[in-house]
């Protein structure tokens, strides 16, 4: 059950990416500004089409760092993983959807990542200190999500121990 909402949100979080990615970079003017002057001026900047081939390849990174090893354990790839995480197990499910959701939450790290740069860029349009709030956010769910999984993990040891010791 986890696992199927988990990955219902990664894949909305990719159409996410996908329609806002596409609507800023056809927005964007031939030069994307990262940092600003004290006035407001653009002190940094790189051409429109770096910024496309480096989001997507952020974007296809991430995901397929994330995803190979979710779809490793769905598909059994090796008798080890077949041990390791036996079909309907709950500790399987929970991993899988670990992974899923981790990978959505990177994925709307990156829209936020991309709203911020649009914002710096057109500054007349958005304030870019609209966006600090969620730029805060980004390491708090990151970590979130990290101490959930060693959660799970420490869940999985504890099951393991009791079971050795009866």
């Amino acid at each position: 059950m986890y696992r199927r909402l988990s990955k219902a949100f990664y894949v909305l979080t990719i159409l996410l990416f996908l329609i806002v990615f596409l609507y800023i970079y056809s927005a964007s003017p031939e030069f994307v500004t990262y940092e600003l002057s004290d006035r407001g001026l653009p002190l940094k900047q790189f051409a429109k089409e770096t910024f496309f081939y480096l989001f997507i390849g952020v974007f296809l990174v991430v995901n397929v760092l994330l995803i190979l090893p979710a779809k490793m354990i769905e598909m059994e790839y090796t008798p080890m993983l077949r041990r390791v995480f036996p079909r309907g197990e709950g500790f399987r499910d929970h991993v899988l959807s670990w992974f899923y959701s981790f990978a959505a939450v990177l994925n709307i790290s990156t829209v936020i990542l991309i709203f911020y740069l649009h914002s710096i860029t057109n500054q007349n349009e958005i304030s870019s200190s609209e966006f600090n709030f969620f730029f805060y956010l980004i390491p708090v769910f990151i970590v979130v999500w990290i101490i959930g999984f060693f959660y799970i993990l420490a869940k999985r040891i504890r099951q393991v121990k009791t079971t050795a010791s009866i």
